[in-house]
């Protein structure tokens, strides 16, 4: 798998069987203001962390958002199949994939998410050779909201009532968004630096 550099950021593969990996992501995975936001329920233990890097965030185009001067990860980001809201979108158009993303609490509004996101928008449009990246997030959630408006997606449509499978009987607006390989190569994304 690619490894990605920023500035301050190196996005690399989640290391499976990696004790360090596994502790970083209960670190930062357990908060309880975390993983609800990001649709998913906090994590209850390391075991529980290990088991998540082995199935679900080995998958590929999924990286540790490792911060440099530490060495440790301190959040996830990735590119993925899009989600039921994407793809029944009027316009949807391959090959697009959907990134998500989040950061533990301690590194929220020091725009390290948006510098993740730019380098692997970058790497989808340039080395995948995406049509479009997608993206959704909670209506409430002003802190996703924030981040894709300086990447560029643009609101689409919001889906009203969507089940948040893995918190239960929980239902959400969602906005879901888009950028255009056009849109990135008119340098929209970068504009909005």
């Amino acid at each position: 798998m690619t490894m990605l550099e920023t500035e301050r950021l190196t996005l690399r593969p989640w290391r499976m069987d990696d004790a360090a990996d596994a502790q970083a992501l209960f670190t930062y995975a357990s908060s309880p203001d975390v993983g609800p936001a990001a649709g998913w329920q906090p994590h209850r233990s390391v075991a529980e962390s290990a088991e998540i890097i082995r199935a679900v965030l080995s998958a590929p185009e999924t990286y540790a958002v490792v911060l440099k001067r530490t060495d440790e990860p301190i959040g996830s980001i990735g590119l993925q199949k899009p989600c039921a809201s994407v793809i029944g979108t009027p316009g949807y158009q391959t090959p697009a994939l959907e990134i998500g993303y989040w950061i533990g609490k301690p590194y929220w509004g020091q725009g390290l998410v948006p510098e993740a996101s730019r380098a692997l928008m970058r790497h989808g449009f340039e080395d995948l050779d995406l049509q479009a990246v997608w993206g959704t997030h909670d209506m409430e959630n002003a802190k996703s909201s924030r981040v894709m408006d300086k990447l560029g997606l643009r609101l689409v449509r919001v889906q009203p009532h969507v089940r948040m499978e893995l918190l239960g009987d929980v239902w959400r607006d969602e906005a879901v968004r888009r950028i255009t390989r056009e849109q990135w190569e008119a340098g929209v994304a970068d504009a909005l630096d």
